[in-house]
């Protein structure tokens, strides 16, 4: 078993679209989806959802 790499820490957890987001970020890039775009207004906390994407994919963007 690989151990993760990334390991997030943060007091916050996803909320709103996020965990959709997350989640359709990670099938893309286990189904081999080239390009994908995360758009979201300034403050909207993209970074912090790709964040989330990496540790649970577990390996760097």
């Amino acid at each position: 078993m690989q151990r993760n790499a990334f390991q997030l820490t943060s007091p916050y957890k996803p909320t709103g679209d996020q965990p959709e987001a997350i989640q359709q970020l990670v099938e893309g890039i286990e189904t081999g989806v080239p390009y994908q775009t995360l758009l979201g207004v300034t403050g909207s906390g993209k970074t912090f959802t790709v964040a989330n994407v990496i540790q649970a994919v577990n390996k760097p963007t």
